[in-house]
């Protein structure tokens, strides 16, 4: 069983690479979106994973804004790929994954080398870019995966883009649960664990729900600096988690 799906999964990641490869260049923006938007549903959906959306005081996904999220596991890209396609700035290990790398480089993904203070300069200046050009931009400001119920501290520099592209910012929480409600491990992408290893526990694991809440916007000009938007982010994000 677990073997059967690991071929349907094996056999989507290749119609990924398809699809970006040969459909992307012949179509606009917007209908590559839904591909990345639908893709993803099926990914998560093969990996036994549903998604549930809340949004908190009724907001939307904002117009222009720079997204923030807490991070359990690869599997988060996808989950806010459902909703609302982003640019993510991703660790640079993902792209050496096999396939999902790939395709992850081919939806915009912008790969970051930890300590290279060069990469992060040349980064920013093109996270700019983007939100200026109204791209939705995502990162996860803990820089790596955390077990639930654990939230690291935020580094502070990326939100300076949103200061700069004069955009908000919009934190979005997310946890895994199974059937019973609780926080299901089986999701998280933590210490030595390889991204087979991963896929394996979660195959394993059962059904698994996605819980992605949305929150309000924090608005740049109200945070002039960076490490208030970074708190602010983190403050909003944990008080979710704390009551999920």
């Amino acid at each position: 069983m677990i073997a059967l799906r690991l071929l349907r999964i094996s056999l989507h990641l290749f119609e990924g690479l398809a699809t970006c490869a040969l459909l992307f260049p012949l179509v606009g923006s917007e209908t590559q979106r839904r591909l990345v938007s639908r893709w993803s549903h099926k990914l998560l959906a093969l990996c036994g994973v549903s998604v549930q959306i809340s949004y908190v005081d009724g907001v939307t996904v904002a117009p222009r804004a720079l997204i923030v999220a807490n991070h359990v596991s690869w599997l988060d890209i996808f989950v806010i790929n459902t909703l609302q396609p982003c640019r993510f700035v991703a660790k640079s290990d993902i792209r050496s994954w096999l396939l999902i790398g790939w395709l992850c480089e081919k939806a915009g993904t912008i790969f970051i080398s930890r300590g290279r203070v060069r990469d992060v300069r040349h980064i920013y200046q093109g996270l700019v870019t983007s939100l200026r050009a109204g791209e939705h931009v995502a990162f996860f400001p803990e820089g790596t995966t955390a077990v639930q119920g654990k939230l690291l501290p935020f580094h502070a520099n990326l939100f300076e883009a949103a200061i700069e592209a004069g955009v908000p910012v919009q934190p979005y929480a997310l946890c895994y649960v199974g059937i019973d409600g609780k926080l299901h491990p089986a999701a998280e992408f933590v210490g030595g664990m390889t991204f087979m290893q991963s896929v394996l526990a979660i195959l394993k694991a059962g059904r698994i729900m996605a819980r992605l809440t949305l929150l309000p916007v924090i608005q740049t000009e109200q945070h002039s600096h960076r490490r208030e938007l970074a708190d602010t982010s983190r403050a909003a994000i944990g008080r979710v988690l704390e009551g999920g």
